[in-house]
């Protein structure tokens, strides 16, 4: 069988850094070849490479047993290869369809856009992955899911032949990674070979043919999935052993720090809650059941209706998230990128932004001591990068989140809630977030976690509060943690 795609002893260099150093991966007809490795191992640039948005130092590229040269994205989807990304490359501002037909719109007479055929055709092709999105809905207004599938829908559109997956069931719900899952073999059977990037090795050894292994920008090996197993891959990935996918903490019920009473607002109905020193609480529930909602209201972003929230046992008066940031509330986004980081500044800003009252000297900032305290965290948190001058936007999705959570560590936070805090990142630094996580308990911190992974947050919590329609329908101790219990009461009030 002739290869679909061959990238051979591809190298690239950043200063200080050997990003790629002679790696080789290929692709045929109609699979799906997995590509894993630990964030920062090379397969974002690999990619770059075969997208034409970063230029290769050395190494040769062949599509369909012919060599191409790839210079720019112009020439990547004229050759019919087409990727979608972590962080989704659309235009907030247009339309579903308009995203869809970006650089392919259908004219009429006039050259005038021709809106309602884009906006037909744009709809067929989402409703051919199961989905229902009114396609002349401006992007900023779908959920991350949805978005998600505008960015297949692209790529459908585009008749790609090659088409790179990075991180696809990240913001999806088991239902949608059917779907997925069911598009992807559709895809297979007209040939589209699909390059798929996941962190969740269940996930490869169901959809996947093959599977490349990337460690510290080398090739650790290319197998088929039936001839290795998790704990192989995860060795190859790391390194080393991993003892256990969960790190053990020390549990004791302190005493309680913060408190929900008779919280309504939204979707919200009468929520009563406390989270204790020396837990972890988890929060389970169903897209829409009202987790977000609910640290939304703790952190200010959105007005509760009625109830009252304590902190130490103070009630707090919080109408907006400064209000929540002074009183010591944190909040680890989902979407750390939009929401938690600036993305254009450096670390260093980033850690010290939400505490700048700490760094002043008289009316200016004192940059000497603003460059100590980041560097503190920098270093404690083992943030992987050449500085705290690195631009946030050049990290990997767990040093990303390393930045986040040490801003609000900065910020001498006493309550940090983490929204889905090991989405798109590596088991290697999930395993750090878990160790993070361990000891800011340890440390006297209040730490809510929220996951749609239920493994996950049967492993890291000591209590989950389980909701359904912005109510709390049962909170279970950790003896009494099983799948099946914590889904039935995450249905128990839907129709």
């Amino acid at each position: 069988m002739n290869n679909l795609l061959r990238m051979s002893n591809i190298t690239k260099q950043y200063p200080g850094v050997l990003a790629l150093d002679n790696v080789s991966f290929d692709l045929n007809p109609g699979e799906v070849h997995c590509l894993v490795g630990e964030n920062g191992a090379g397969k974002s640039t690999l990619m770059k490479i075969l997208s034409g948005a970063v230029k290769k130092d050395s190494g040769r590229i062949f599509i369909n047993d012919k060599e191409a040269e790839i210079n720019n994205p112009s020439d990547s989807q004229g050759l019919g290869i087409g990727l979608i990304y972590q962080d989704f490359k659309l235009v907030p501002e247009l339309s579903a369809a308009d995203n869809i037909f970006l650089g392919n719109e259908l004219s009429k007479k006039l050259s005038l856009l021709d809106k309602n055929k884009m906006n037909e055709l744009a709809a067929a092709t989402i409703d051919q992955l199961g989905e229902k999105i009114d396609p002349s809905l401006p992007v900023h207004k779908l959920s991350i899911a949805q978005k998600q599938f505008v960015e297949i829908a692209k790529a459908l559109r585009r008749n790609v032949k090659i088409l790179a997956m990075d991180e696809p069931t990240a913001p999806l719900t088991n239902k949608e990674i059917e779907i997925l899952f069911a598009t992807i073999k559709k895809l297979k059977e007209t040939g589209t070979g699909i390059i798929y990037i996941s962190h969740r090795l269940e996930e490869i050894f169901k959809i996947g043919d093959r599977v490349t292994v990337l460690r510290d920008g080398k090739s650790a090996g290319t197998f088929k999935l039936n001839e290795v197993d998790t704990r192989e891959l995860i060795r190859l990935m790391v390194g080393r052993e991993l003892s256990e996918e969960f790190p053990h903490h020390s549990t004791f019920k302190g005493e309680e720090i913060l408190k929900m009473e008779n919280l309504s607002g939204g979707i919200l109905k009468n929520i009563n809650l406390e989270i204790y020193k020396g837990e972890v609480l988890g929060l389970a529930g169903l897209v829409g059941s009202g987790r977000s909602e609910l640290v939304r209201v703790i952190f200010g972003a959105d007005k509760k209706e009625s109830g009252k929230i304590f902190l130490n046992g103070e009630e707090l008066n919080i109408n907006s998230p400064g209000d929540a940031i002074e009183s010591g509330i944190g909040l680890l986004t989902e979407d750390r990128n939009l929401y938690g980081l600036f993305m254009e500044l450096n670390i260093r800003k980033n850690i010290t932004i939400s505490n700048l009252n700490n760094l002043l000297t008289g009316i200016f900032i004192d940059e000497k001591k603003e460059i100590e305290n980041s560097l503190q965290f920098f270093q404690n948190l083992k943030i992987k990068a050449p500085s705290t001058e690195t631009k946030v936007e050049t990290l990997s999705g767990g040093n990303r989140q390393k930045v986040v959570l040490a801003r609000w560590l900065f910020s001498n936070s006493r309550v940090l809630i983490f929204d889905e805090p090991t989405a798109g990142i590596d088991i290697g630094v999930k395993y750090e977030i878990y160790n993070l996580i361990n000891k800011l308990v340890e440390d006297g911190i209040g730490v809510t976690v929220i996951s749609s992974d239920l493994p996950e947050l049967m492993g890291v919590s000591d209590r989950i509060a389980v909701m359904c329609n912005g109510r709390i329908t049962g909170i279970l101790n950790k003896q009494e943690f099983n799948q099946e219990k914590i889904l039935t009461l995450a249905t128990k009030f839907l129709e």
